[in-house]
């Protein structure tokens, strides 16, 4: 099926034009995107009609936040909830789509006269800069990094997008001086094929692995919608790339000869700059950032980039390669990738070297990427602390965090499928593939991706808990574990033990999304470990 490319521009020249036009926002949700449509719109004098499949009972969050918002006319706003009428549909003179609804045999969707999404109204009437982010792993930790970053080095910048703020809340305070960071899913992304609204002037790819099979059934079809973040960049505009080798050759039906991953893919085809990043060495005829260990054996960030990107103290000095990353607080290899992307940012940005280092050596993190959360003394000599990883929900961002810290984890796995090889998580947990850190236990919970990944675990004799139907009945056979004679401080002579929450897998049917499960979690697990 071909995809579908929307009308070029905007069905809004100027936001005067917004006052009494009719709007269906499709997809109220709870995760501040339809939300903030309505607000948008309701505010700029239109007509809303805000429909969702959704009850008003499961939408209760998301309309008490509308109706508790006094600062529009709320007798121009209408529910239609628990499903859709087709006039809300062919009477509107825009429908603002969710990016998680599909166009394709969409009858409602194929009835509306214009479409477009927070996104493409944001970039249509935005002057900020750019600063774009998509991949399949790191999206979310790469995005915060970079907002808190030129924060703190002095910018006035804004993050939003699929990080569950939508751009619509901020689009009155940007400027061309306000650096945006967008974190762009790939059906964002899809959402602008054909609009011209996205001219990023830098965009990250951070690292390509399956994700989405079930949406999309083949790699293509999903790569082809992160293509889009670069599609309207120009030579002035950079795009920054993966240089490390990883599925490409087996994931396309079509590789390309000259391409040995997917950053060689994309940087063939982008008309930006392209810039690489790489956990060794550059390849020669590459610039970008790569990582390497100092005298002291610790990680550090090193900057190449060609004579006229070198700010002017390189220049002068002859300086072909500096430092831009030392040492960090937040853990695990991924985490320090996307670091290093997000300093290569700030470089680009104009900030030196020695600032960087110093503002990215500070950052603490961002809530459900490897946040710790909690700590709990057993005796006086033992504790257990806990981290929060729930948006890892493909199994190679678990993988990944089983390997974080340096040391053996309990890790709790396990949720929802959608249409993911489960391979990359059973070999990391067994220990193959270079890996070095067998988890001390694992603990699931039920779900049909765990239903893949149990049979994988009982054939190389990997040793688990469960599955259980819900986080409280498993975190008490944690703690009674814990507790036991079998305690994992004895058995590993170790003073503190880690327990890392990284589902690698979705959250549907027992969670509203990934981040319910984090802050229940979290709240499940403080009560538990008192």
């Amino acid at each position: 099926m071909e995809a579908h490319v929307y009308p070029k521009g905007c069905v809004f020249e100027i936001l005067e034009d917004i006052k009494n036009k009719r709007v269906t926002v499709m997809g109220l949700g709870l995760n501040g995107g339809g939300e903030a449509c309505v607000k948008f719109f309701l505010k700029h004098g239109a007509y809303v009609i805000a429909t969702d499949m959704k009850t008003k009972e499961q939408l209760a969050p998301t309309i008490q936040s509308i109706s508790g918002d006094k600062t529009f006319d709320h007798s121009r706003l209408t529910y239609v909830l628990g499903g859709h009428r087709i006039e809300d549909f062919t009477g509107a003179d825009c429908v603002i789509k969710n990016p998680g609804i599909r166009i394709e045999g969409n009858k409602f969707l194929a009835a509306a006269k214009a479409i477009e999404t927070d996104i493409s109204i944001f970039l249509h009437f935005t002057k900020a800069p750019i600063i774009a982010v998509t991949g399949s792993k790191g999206k979310s930790s790469t995005v915060s990094a970079i907002e808190y970053g030129l924060n703190a080095s002095g910018f006035k910048a804004f993050l939003g997008g699929n990080i569950t703020v939508s751009p619509l809340t901020f689009l009155d305070q940007t400027d061309g001086t306000t650096p945006v960071v967008l974190e762009l899913s790939s059906w964002q992304l899809a959402d602008l094929r054909g609009r011209g609204a996205l001219k990023p002037k830098i965009a990250v790819i951070t690292k390509i692995v399956p994700d989405h099979q079930n949406w999309y059934h083949d790699m293509d079809s999903y790569v082809n919608d992160k293509k889009l973040i670069f599609a309207d960049q120009d030579e002035k505009c950079f795009t920054i790339l993966d240089a490390d080798s990883d599925g490409y050759l087996t994931e396309t039906a079509n590789p390309k000869p000259e391409c040995k991953c997917w950053g060689d893919l994309f940087a063939s085809e982008t008309k930006g700059q392209v810039l690489r990043y790489s956990t060794k060495q550059l390849k020669k005829g590459m610039y970008g950032v790569f990582q390497k260990k100092d005298d002291s054996g610790n990680f550090c960030g090193i900057l190449s980039l060609p004579f006229e990107l070198r700010n002017r103290h390189a220049q002068t000095h002859g300086l072909e390669t500096e430092c831009i990353m030392k040492k960090l607080l937040v853990p695990g290899d991924h985490m320090r990738l996307n670091v290093l992307n997000a300093s290569l940012v700030f470089y680009l940005m104009g900030i030196v070297p020695q600032q960087i280092q110093t503002v990215m050596g500070a950052w603490k993190g961002i809530p459900h990427r490897l946040e710790l959360f909690h700590e709990w003394p057993v005796t006086e000599k033992h504790k257990v602390i806990f981290y929060n990883d729930s948006c890892a929900t493909v199994p190679e961002a678990a993988a990944a965090a089983s390997q974080s810290f340096s040391k053996r984890v309990v890790i709790i796995c396990g949720g929802t499928d959608k249409q993911l090889d489960f391979t990359p998580l059973a070999g990391t947990l067994n220990c193959e593939c270079g890996t070095k850190f067998r988890p001390l236990a694992v603990y699931l919970l039920s779900g049909t991706g765990t239903d893949k990944l149990t049979p994988m675990l009982d054939a190389k004799k990997v040793p688990y808990e469960g599955p259980f139907d819900s986080l409280e009945v498993l975190l008490n056979v944690l703690r009674t574990d814990i507790l036991s004679k079998r305690s994992i401080f004895t058995e590993n002579d170790t003073k503190n033990v880690t327990v890392v929450f990284s589902p690698g897998a979705t959250s549907f049917g027992m969670f509203t999304n990934e981040f319910d499960r984090g802050n229940k979690f979290k709240k499940i697990a403080a009560e538990i470990f008192k």
